[in-house]
């Protein structure tokens, strides 16, 4: 144990379903910012009675039991890209073929991971690729101007703060944090118009409703990608409410019936 998993809170560790032998397939399933490995915990379950084996890593300084520490203060876009390719090092031992899916900023680590390393399939799902409102091409600029503020916690929701829900993810989330995604995110697109992704099978799913993230920027590396030869589709799930989070079953009685069916089919696809 090292001293940044200390404190750690039962529901917050790394999730293994393993048949006990390599799968035809592994999934690895990386969750989004403020979360923990428990967002993917149902859609692991379903993979894995298809037959797969699954993991579902927790982010680093993610899932700790104090949900209001300051620990994702120092999380650097080197320190989650490190991170994710020692994930699917190791899980690629556990699967004859390697599927990565991740949302929000596991959907851009999941598209990060796609241009730099081979993988037999990689399914973004809403990918923190740029805010809603903010314009693509101003993107280094902005993670630029938010590295040199002051780095301040802010709540996801204002008026419920700390008793926001699910307990297993944290309430509020830290500007330099969301700066260091948004950077890697310019960095991956500017790689992207100039190489081709080492994965040839990418898939990006979105909520046609969004409200957080710039779906605009995921057409638009899709676009990228496919001018190198690379095959990529683009998903767009309708007739859904306007929100982000269309993972976690505990953000909206919705989720599980008008997302999971199709959300299933189109990761193990």
């Amino acid at each position: 144990m090292t001293a940044e998993d200390e404190g750690v809170g039962p529901d917050g560790r790394s999730i293994l379903l393993t048949h006990g032998a390599p799968a035809p397939k592994v999934f690895v399933l990386l969750h989004g910012l403020t979360a923990s490995p428990l967002q993917f915990a149902e859609l692991g379950r379903r993979l894995y009675a298809r037959g797969a084996n699954v993991v579902i890593p927790r982010l680093p300084r993610h899932g700790h039991q104090d949900r209001l520490t300051d620990v994702l203060q120092h999380l650097t876009a080197d320190e989650m890209t490190t991170f994710a390719r020692r994930t699917l090092a190791s899980a690629r031992e556990l699967g004859q073929r390697t599927i990565v899916a991740g949302f929000s900023l596991g959907g851009l680590l999941t598209a990060w991971l796609a241009q730099h390393e081979r993988i037999d399939r990689a399914v973004a799902i809403s990918p923190f690729l740029g805010v809603a409102l903010v314009p693509r091409r101003l993107a280094g600029q902005a993670a630029l101007w938010a590295l040199r503020l002051p780095n301040r916690f802010l709540w996801w929701n204002p008026i419920l703060r700390e008793r926001l829900m699910p307990a297993h993810g944290y309430p509020r989330y830290p500007t330099h944090a969301v700066a260091q995604a948004y950077r890697l995110a310019h960095d991956l697109f500017v790689e992207a118009e100039r190489v081709a992704p080492a994965t040839h099978d990418i898939d990006f799913v979105l909520n046609r409703s969004e409200v957080v993230v710039n779906n605009r920027s995921a057409v638009r590396l899709a676009a990228a990608w496919r001018a190198h030869g690379a095959l990529v589709s683009v998903r767009h799930l309708g007739s859904l409410p306007p929100s982000h989070d269309i993972v976690e079953p505990l953000r909206g009685s919705w989720i599980l019936p008008r997302v999971y069916p199709e959300l299933v089919e189109l990761v193990d696809r």
